[in-house]
């Protein structure tokens, strides 16, 4: 590992220009590129006190053994310089997007004679026209087809061209006219050029047209008695308007736009890319990448920019980009995508309207593409058993933990305060497996105390399971919990004897007997550092319980905590068993956030009439109806409740006595408008 301060520039060595800087490591090689406004500022960050930096960014600058730099005129010209260099020699800390697969495109091949249309695949080529691109071959073919009836143009492969014309007979497309057959001379080389840029322009959203046209024709033949001629004009106009229906209006001002969303985690992106041209959606394609640099979301649009866009020209580049997060220079991209496109380009983050709208649609892509490359990551077999296997070497066990267990504490500003438990089996969740707790021992947030009760009631649940059925044998020790600490420290576990109905932590068999928690876990994970780690630590040790790891992994710079450890256990980034620690902390923060805002709902909507015994949820419908709002019951006298059908005295009596108790002491006011806030039917108060 090398000395950051052993390669340091001198100071005034580095200009303030703009300009792009290189990073090489010992054999010459470049491990990293980037750009700057002012080149001083920016690598003069990079050799500070090393524990300020980023982890990664702390690895790249302790692989290098030296760092260059080059000056530019300008802010654009240093981000064409960036992706050149990051093109040239492909550094290994540079976030570079790799596509989730081959994705196919729409070519019309302008450079040969008699331009074809076909489905091509990898990279580009110069002279050909590219649409797309699109998710499945099998939707260009269809397109395709249904054009050729208006645009017959050449579709076969170089091999049967030439034979067609050695022997003077088309092929059966050209029999059938779906294509023009300039193999045989039917039409000129120019005539099928013509052919070729119509349905060029076509698919690139100038439909109108073509389609009053085709109308126009198709009125002027039927006038002039001409209807077989009439009839294949209407057919084609029908072709061509199921060829548009295959793609619908998403934008109704017929913009030109490129969509770009972003999901992220702590090690992985996933980008989606919604191509619209004319209002639809013409084509979509996705990248995931691997998070090797210290890079927020600004920073991987600005790559997905220069990736996207570094090698187009013209209209490929569009006339506006929407994306999540403007680039750092966002004035410079925005000037260097207009030099490649030849005009000006809009460069923005949609505010409102159906700009906004589809773009929480291609947000929502991007979010299943990232959950679906972490899904096919985590059901390959070998690559499970190596995670397991990473994990049981770092942290020291014997075996690798083929069940582990993450609890996660949830709540918002202190106020329904829950937990969750999630299980992972041989490195897959099982959900059934699953629990909810309800944190009862205090009021208030503490995420600590809080995970120390969650973690005591599991165990002691499952060590009272084990006495009953005779597996284990309770000794004073084990069983008794520790003495109540001070004010500051843990609580212990409230008794499980008897939870409440909706305290999932204690789910019931179908004849209402409490349901035994699954086997213990080798490997308990919390979400958090130090203090939730010696918690959980300190929970089973009250229980006697010492055959089971405890770690908690820390979602700031995803490190392992061990109890009584100073420093944490960092797994290398490329690691499977840190992505399965993380995917398993993810799983554990999705269910208990899901609780907890169910809980939050569920509170809101409550009533004072939930608290009367005996009234069903009838009754309190029949009364709220009767009255008009529970506001106006809580004004009504005892005999004005009894008139409602089906509520006796006694009944009444009690509706009476629990709205007084919840009576409010002044009216709830908006304060942002001044307006008193009226009861509504619901009645909550």
């Amino acid at each position: 590992m090398a000395d950051p301060s052993s390669y340091r520039p001198k100071p005034g060595q580095i200009p303030d220009s703009p300009g792009v800087y290189k990073f090489r490591d010992e054999h010459r090689r470049v491990i990293y590129v980037g750009k700057a406004k002012n080149l001083r500022q920016r690598v003069a960050n990079y050799f500070q006190d090393l524990a300020n930096l980023h982890p990664r960014t702390r690895t790249m600058v302790t692989t290098a053994a030296s760092v260059e730099w080059t000056v530019v005129s300008t802010e654009v010209e240093a981000l064409q310089l960036e992706y050149s260099w990051i093109k040239e020699f492909d550094p290994r800390f540079n976030v570079k997007y790799r596509d989730d697969k081959s994705y196919p495109y729409l070519a019309v091949t302008l450079n040969e004679e008699f331009p074809r249309v076909q489905v091509m695949r990898g990279a580009k080529k110069k002279g050909v026209r590219y649409f797309g691109p699109y998710g499945h071959a099998w939707a260009i073919r269809e397109t395709v087809d249904l054009m050729l009836r208006v645009f017959p143009v050449r579709t076969c492969s170089a091999g049967v061209f030439k034979n067609a014309a050695r022997t003077g007979r088309p092929c059966l497309l050209g029999y059938i006219g779906k294509c023009s057959a300039p193999c045989v001379g039917r039409v000129t080389p120019e005539e099928h050029r013509e052919l070729a840029e119509d349905f060029c322009d076509f698919m690139a959203g100038r439909t109108g047209t073509y389609i009053r046209r085709l109308e126009k024709d198709m009125m002027q033949a039927a006038e002039e008695m001409e209807y077989e001629r009439a009839a294949r004009l209407r057919d084609d106009a029908e072709a061509l308007k199921r060829a548009m229906e295959k793609s619908a209006v998403v934008l109704a001002d017929a913009t030109d736009a490129d969509l770009i969303a972003v999901a992220e985690d702590e090690l992985e992106a996933a980008l989606q890319i919604f191509h619209v041209r004319g209002g639809r959606v013409r084509g979509q394609r996705g990248w995931v990448t691997d998070k090797v640099e210290a890079v927020d979301t600004s920073g991987l649009v600005e790559h997905a920019l220069q990736q996207l866009y570094g090698e187009e020209r013209g209209d490929a580049v569009p006339k506006e980009v929407l994306v999540p997060a403007l680039p750092e220079d966002a004035e410079a991209v925005s000037q260097w995508l207009a030099e490649r496109r030849g005009s000006q380009v809009s460069l923005r983050i949609p505010q409102r309207g159906d700009k906004k709208d589809l773009m929480v649609t291609v947000q929502r892509n991007a979010q299943q593409a990232l959950g679906l490359h972490k899904t096919k990551r985590a059901s390959d077999l070998t690559t499970r058993s190596r995670a397991l296997e990473e994990i049981a070497e770092a942290l020291g066990l014997d075996t690798a933990p083929l069940r582990i267990e993450c609890y996660d504490i949830s709540h918002l500003q202190g106020d329904d305060v829950v937990a969750s438990m999630v299980v992972f089996e041989d490195g897959l969740a099982r959900k059934s497996e699953y629990r909810r707790f309800q944190i009862k021992g205090f009021e208030g947030q503490d995420d600590v105390r809080s995970m120390h009760e969650v973690i005591g009631r599991r165990f002691k649940r499952y060590l009272q399971d084990k006495e009953r059925t005779g597996e284990w044998e309770a000794t004073p020790e084990s069983a008794a919990t520790a003495p109540v600490p001070a004010a500051t420290g843990p609580v212990p576990a409230p008794p499980l004897t008897a939870a409440s109905p909706d305290d999932e932590s204690e789910p019931r068999e179908d004849d209402g007997r409490p349901k035994r928690f699954a086997y213990p876990p080798q490997l308990v994970v919390v979400d958090g550092g130090q203090p939730q780690v010696a918690a959980a630590k300190r929970a089973l040790d009250e229980l006697g319980i010492d055959d089971i790891v405890v770690c908690g992994l820390a979602k700031r710079l995803e490190e392992v905590w061990l109890p009584d450890d100073d420093d944490p256990v960092v797994l290398p980034r490329s690691s499977e068993g840190l992505y399965l620690l993380q995917r398993v902390r993810d799983e554990a923060h999705r269910f208990a956030i899901t609780y907890q805002r169910a809980k939050r709902a569920k509170r809101i909507r409550s009533s004072p009439l939930d608290d009367v015994t005996g009234l069903g949820e009838t009754r309190k419908q029949a009364l709220v109806k009767h009255f008009g709002s529970v506001k106006k019951l809580r004004q009504a006298t005892i005999d004005e409740i009894c008139e409602v059908p089906g509520i006796g005295r006694r009944t009444a009596e009690s509706v009476a006595a629990a709205l007084a108790a919840t009576a409010p002491a002044a009216p709830a006011v908006n304060t942002a408008t001044g307006e008193i806030i009226e009861e509504d039917d619901g009645g909550s108060s």
